[in-house]
């Protein structure tokens, strides 16, 4: 018996390291997964955040187009209110799945500049629809449009911690004389 006590602090020691052992493998790989899990809902939101971006620049570049038609854009293919109607119906449509997946995934600040965007862009819409010409009052919409998107880019960034972005303003430069 005495053998069996002199072994006995060696075979706690053994045991404790093996449980030591489980208990840090089991932890570590309880992190391994949560940061995996949490890079695959970062993805996901990331992809729910550009389809909607990308169907409401659809819709922008569209009133663009049927803007330069009524003189209150400068864009350079410019496009009849006629020929633009199925296409316009076809960005909003894509609008509202891009929107229920983005009110599934995205954070509520993320929400809220998204709808700030997309009512702005339902603003330019019907003036559109309206026929209105007024190169002023389409420049103060194309503003607010502007800062409404650079606020929704904002959210978007913050929310997935990437890094300050563009505003996507380009300046261009004026014409030159010869």
């Amino acid at each position: 018996m005495s053998a069996f006590i002199q072994q006995l602090p060696a075979l706690i020691g053994v045991v404790i390291g093996a449980l030591g052992s489980y208990l840090a493998t089991t932890r570590g790989d309880q992190a391994r997964f949560r940061r995996e899990q949490a890079a695959q809902w970062d993805g996901r939101r990331l992809t729910a955040y550009a389809d909607y971006a990308r169907s409401l620049k659809k819709s922008v570049t569209l009133a663009y187009r049927i803007a330069a038609h009524l003189g209150n854009d400068p864009h350079p293919h410019p496009l009849s209110p006629e020929e633009a109607a199925p296409l316009l119906a076809d960005a909003t449509d894509a609008r509202d799945p891009a929107g229920e997946a983005l009110l599934m995934l995205g954070t509520p600040d993320v929400v809220d500049k998204a709808r700030a965007w997309v009512v702005v862009v339902m603003e330019m819409e019907g003036f559109l629809r309206d026929r209105t010409q007024s190169p002023e009052a389409w420049s103060t919409l194309l503003q607010h449009q502007r800062a409404a998107r650079e606020g929704y880019y904002t959210a978007v960034r913050r929310d997935l911690a990437l890094p300050p972005g563009h505003s996507g303003e380009w300046r261009l430069a004026p014409p030159r004389t010869p």
